[in-house]
């Protein structure tokens, strides 16, 4: 019925759109029917998909220039909102009418003053968010929380009946109950006083909703599991316990998921294994763990703990592959040539026995020449430098094909044992975190293989083809430094971009230009079509190597049990309607971990620039806007050189090349420039760095141009967005 009104109302000649008339139409006229029909109407209007014109006349929503989306406030008080992937609408704060961030608004368009459309709020359809993180603080008569997202402008009310024994100073989780004619809420959690250590790391993680602790069920339903492997499944597995089988992670690591073997065969060719833990063998299916390991999706890795997406008992326990005890995994024993061919693989079921738990420290000293770990670890000293040997294989193969590296660096923050920042420095990579890069690589890439030639419903990591109008832009920015992309800008190659980033390496402006090329691509996502990964260049990819973690891999591992190993094929139809879903929502859950992981870096790398205000550093122009240009420091920390600290001149914004151009002097500012700059302020709140350039001179200014500059000024911070990414590539 619903679809048959709609219709109906989309026939742009059809005219009798009142209730009464439309109800005659579909001949709802008897009592219980016009009522159910009324209802009917009000549901879809409710829902923002249709509206009424001042005469009570009924159209689709757009047919009166009414759209939905999700709202996105800025922190200055302007708003965007997106209604399909090509179209979005600036809302100007006095247009917001009761509309907070994230929620889900019905808007209607006005007449823009400029290019951008405008349009103003008509009403709320959903609340996006009721659960805000705030500080307690004393009212006039109730007590308020003062809410820690900067978007939230307004304080909510608690009266004492819903303090539930919060007190002034507490950090809180408090839940709005009523929205007029004031926000009045309950505090659903107590996180801690706004002093102790941590608390403002925990306060970043409940205000995006995400759960700490398991519950107790959780807790009760892996009271069965033991401590070790229970021995009545080696009879269905692969009794790999014999061979040399390593696991090589980071020093402070603890949830091992992924172990390696390696040997050269008599033909020449390598044998290497990759042995996943076995995760799907103890996360069944629809259990209440289950349930859980898909509403957190992922681990959360923050600079002092890590949130886990399944109990410690599991991901630090009896599925890690701890050294000298047994564990089941599934392995994946790939045959490779001299070119970096896989020539023969299984996918099997295994039992292993780890003969080493390797770091990548020490492995880096091996293959480096340390001559006291080498004799350490003298039995396996052999296996490294032949994992180093075919890991230097793989990459060429892979670079030949035109996989792209970005090679941008990443900044690691350091923390004392209150959790306060005291340094913040690269991340650096050695060749073995290279080498398991590559054979994770390798191994997801044939699991995919398999699975697509297989013609089941399976779960894939996908990367499409980057937009077009991106990478205009970013032609236009560095066809002045000399890199040109060749061919048609709508089906670029990998190799194409791979080669522009090889051409910058050793030169000023390489990091620059991989951070330009990594916002150009399109975020990598789960789906269940096979739709390739663009910045890998493999027309197959999945996520096979860390179950322990991510719910996507323990997924393929559950798919690989019932397809491979029990060949449950009455499960096919089962698993073609639940994989989309769960690709959407894994890939939701991701994001929302990265967003959590980048929020805490920039709150505490604020914290360890407010105790050096004033002092001046060398830095690199990352990013340019209408309204300034950010300023990259050696060690990834980035701060605002604010427009209005120009002081100079008056600088005009140039968005096709990204420059700021002053008027008078003709002086530019462009991406990749080297300047010296100050650290002006650092707001740990907002988790914003602001920095002056040092030498600045003030040029003269007549009353004129003052007055110009300001209405610009003015006029820039309501129409500016503030588009900036952290560097962090997650494949």
């Amino acid at each position: 019925m619903e679809d048959e009104i709609l219709e109906l109302l989309k026939d742009k000649k059809y005219a009798r759109r009142s209730m009464e008339e439309l109800a005659l139409h579909f001949n709802k006229i008897e009592t219980l029917d016009y009522i159910d029909f009324i209802k009917m109407m009000n549901k879809l209007e409710n829902e923002g998909i249709i509206g009424r014109d001042d005469k009570n006349h009924y159209y689709i929503n757009e047919d009166l220039g009414c759209f939905k989306g999700i709202i996105s406030i800025n922190k200055r008080g302007f708003a965007f909102v997106r209604v399909d992937e090509e179209r979005e609408f600036y809302v100007h704060e006095t247009h917001l009418k009761d509309a907070f961030d994230k929620d889900e608004v019905l808007i209607q368009k006005i007449k823009s003053k400029g290019s951008k459309e405008e349009a103003k709020v008509i009403r709320v359809l959903r609340r996006g968010q009721n659960r805000y993180v705030g500080e307690v603080k004393k009212g006039k008569r109730d007590y308020i929380v003062a809410v820690d997202d900067i978007k939230m402008k307004q304080p909510i009310y608690v009266d004492h009946a819903h303090m539930h024994g919060a007190v002034v100073g507490h950090k809180v989780v408090v839940e709005i109950k009523t929205y007029k004619p004031k926000l009045k809420g309950d505090i659903v959690k107590i996180i801690g006083h706004v002093n102790d250590p941590g608390i403002d790391i925990l306060s970043v993680v409940h205000s995006h909703d995400v759960d700490i602790e398991f519950s107790k069920e959780i807790y009760q339903y892996i009271s069965h599991i033991g401590d070790s492997i229970d021995e009545k499944d080696i009879e269905n597995r692969v009794d790999l316990r014999d061979e040399v089988i390593v696991t090589i992670d980071g020093d402070d690591a603890k949830d091992l998921d992924d172990a390696i073997s390696l040997q050269r065969l008599e033909n020449g060719h390598y044998k290497l294994g990759v042995h996943i833990a076995d995760v799907s063998y103890y996360v069944e299916e629809g259990s209440c763990l289950d349930k859980e390991a898909i509403k957190r999706g992922t681990s959360i890795y923050l600079v002092d703990r890590v949130i886990p997406m399944l109990p410690h008992k599991l991901s630090n326990g009896i599925c890690s592959l701890n050294p000298h005890v047994d564990r089941y995994t599934i392995s994946c024993l790939m045959e490779i040539d001299e070119e970096g061919n896989v020539v023969d693989y299984q996918i099997i079921p295994s039992v292993i026995h780890s003969s080493y738990r390797m770091t990548y420290n020490n492995v880096n000293k091996i293959l480096n020449g340390d001559k006291e770990l080498q004799k350490e670890y003298q039995l396996v000293i052999d296996m490294f430098f032949l994992m180093e040997e075919l890991a230097t294989i793989l990459r060429k193969k892979r670079d030949k094909q035109g996989s792209i590296d970005f090679d941008v660096n990443e900044g690691k923050v350091i923390v004392d044992k209150q959790g306060k920042a005291i340094d913040v420095v690269l991340r650096q990579r050695g060749i073995s975190d290279k080498i398991i890069e590559e054979f994770m690589l390798i191994a997801n890439q044939t699991v995919a293989k398999h699975l697509k030639w297989m013609d089941l419903p399976f779960i894939y990591r996908v990367h499409e083809y980057p937009k077009e109008k991106k990478l205009k832009q970013f032609q236009s920015i560095v066809k002045p430094l000399g890199y040109t992309i060749k061919g048609s800008l709508s089906h670029v190659y990998p190799n194409e971009l791979s080669h522009i980033i090889n051409l910058s390496q050793g030169t000023s402006e390489h990091t620059i230009i991989s951070t330009l090329l990594l916002r150009c691509m399109q975020k990598a996502r789960y789906d269940e079509q096979c739709l390739g990964h663009y910045g890998l260049a493999f027309d197959y990819y999945t996520h096979f190597t860390s179950p322990i973690r991510r719910y996507p891999d323990l997924l393929v591992h559950r798919l690989i049990r019932k397809y491979l190993f029990e060949e449950r094929y009455d499960l096919v139809n089962h698993y073609a309607k639940v994989i989309p879903s769960l690709a959407e929502q894994s890939s939701q859950r991701e994001r929302e971990a990265i967003d959590i992981e980048r929020e805490v870096d920039d709150m505490k790398m604020a914290e360890y620039m407010s105790h050096h205000v004033g002092e001046e550093f060398e830095g690199m122009i990352s990013s340019i806007t209408s309204f300034g240009f950010f300023v990259e420091l050696e060690n990834t920390i980035d701060g605002l050189v604010h427009i209005t600290d120009l002081q100079d001149d008056y600088y005009a914004y140039n968005e096709e090349t990204l420059m700021l151009i002053g008027e008078r002097t003709g002086k530019q500012y462009r991406i990749s420039d080297k300047v010296k700059v100050r650290v002006k302020s650092c707001n740990v709140k907002e988790k914003t760095i602001d920095f002056e350039l040092v030498g600045q001179k003030k040029s003269y200014r007549t009353k004129e141009k003052k007055i110009t500059f300001k209405k610009e000024k003015t006029k820039r911070r309501k129409n500016s967005r503030i588009y900036r990414t952290r560097r962090k590539s997650k494949r």
